[in-house]
């Protein structure tokens, strides 16, 4: 048994305007020990998916389909049921840790919340293990910061403060979304070294939420492709990333700047583009999210359903002309955006999927 078991997971969010789907038929599973990435761009439905696996989504908010930890549904549960869940088998990194802490209440006592709550420790017996947590998490002289106020530590002292509370009860399931942001390129690098640390020494299983397809590559097994509230691709991220399918993946993908482009291109050169913008959530097509934008768009696209296409392993993308997009091999030149929907009636192969290099794969 997985211990997180996801099947057709729907959010829909009620508003002046109508309904709109923010997360749509989103299924996976993830076992103990496993890492799991969620990719795509802002608005795609991942701090949504997030929010909705710890409970957490917003009152106008209808959560729908199953999702079970170690064989328990939480779809329905009653918020007091949600709260002996969240912190103690479950716990989640926010984005941005100053807006994430109470800042009136000193971050001691913010990480023994949880443990007086769920481990019934005494008031000294929670204090000296949210000391041990901080000295942990590499916050110096813990026993003294202890007492600190949020706004009294740095950007990155912040965010570790986040991963003690987050890892004071042990949790099972840890969700990491977009833990690095704001963040210096250094300061993510502790961070994300951190986090792999202690959930390898702890064996729980983390879901990183992000849009820097380098911080995915290298810190996950397996990862999500996400567009329009919908997964478009998924599998090992060794493989999604070398041989990237659904035409949203490679043009994610092919708009990366590589340091063979760098070297080679001309200044008036441009990356290659995915043309049109993503649409609103009350405009989307019920079919597949990214008809209209794909240049192997045909009407039915927009209206039916794709559906799940098997490649090699687990690897699997979403797609009615499967067959037609995995023959489009041929990346286009640099500097080429994605050509207009109607080349892709003329026969031609008009994506830019050239592959991850060889490197970026294999860290992964």
């Amino acid at each position: 048994m997985p211990l997180l078991d996801v099947h057709k997971l729907r959010v829909d969010l009620r508003t002046h305007r109508g309904v709109a789907p923010a997360v749509r038929d989103m299924t996976f599973t993830l076992d103990r020990g496993e890492t799991l990435g969620l990719i795509g761009e802002s608005g795609c439905g991942k701090s949504m998916t997030a929010l909705a696996l710890m409970g957490l989504t917003p009152e106008n908010a209808t959560v729908s389909g199953s999702l079970k930890l170690e064989g328990r549904e939480l779809i329905g549960l009653h918020d007091r049921d949600w709260r002996a869940i969240r912190g103690y088998e479950t716990a989640m990194i926010f984005q941005e840790p100053m807006t994430a802490l109470n800042p009136v209440h000193r971050v001691g006592a913010q990480i023994t919340e949880p443990l007086r709550l769920h481990q019934n420790l005494s008031g000294s017996a929670a204090r000296e293990k949210a000391i041990a947590l901080l000295d942990r998490v590499g916050i110096p002289d813990a026993a003294r910061r202890v007492d600190s106020f949020p706004h009294q530590f740095s950007g990155g002292q912040r965010q570790r403060i986040m991963i003690a509370m987050a890892l004071a009860c042990e949790p099972d399931l840890l969700i990491a979304d977009e833990p690095t942001t704001a963040l210096d390129v250094t300061v993510q690098k502790q961070i994300l070294g951190l986090i792999h640390e202690l959930v390898t020494e702890r064996g729980m299983a983390l879901i990183l939420i992000s849009h820097d397809l380098g911080l995915i590559a290298q810190n996950v097994q397996r990862m999500l492709v996400m567009y329009g509230g919908s997964v478009v691709e998924s599998g090992p991220a060794a493989d999604v990333f070398a041989r990237p399918a659904h035409p949203y993946t490679r043009g994610l993908l092919a708009a990366r700047p590589s340091l063979e482009h760098r070297l080679v291109a001309h200044r008036s050169e441009r990356l290659p583009t995915i043309p049109g913008s993503v649409p609103d959530l009350f405009s989307m097509p019920p079919g597949c999210p990214f008809a209209g934008r794909c240049p192997f768009t045909e009407e039915a696209c927009a209206t039916q359903s794709p559906p799940v296409m098997p490649l090699q392993g687990d690897h699997q993308f979403r797609c009615r002309r499967a067959d037609v997009v995995l023959a489009a091999t041929e990346p286009l030149p640099v500097g080429a955006g994605l050509p207009a929907m109607a080349a892709a009636d003329e026969g031609t192969a008009p994506i830019a999927g050239k592959p991850a290099p060889t490197n970026v794969a294999a860290r992964a």
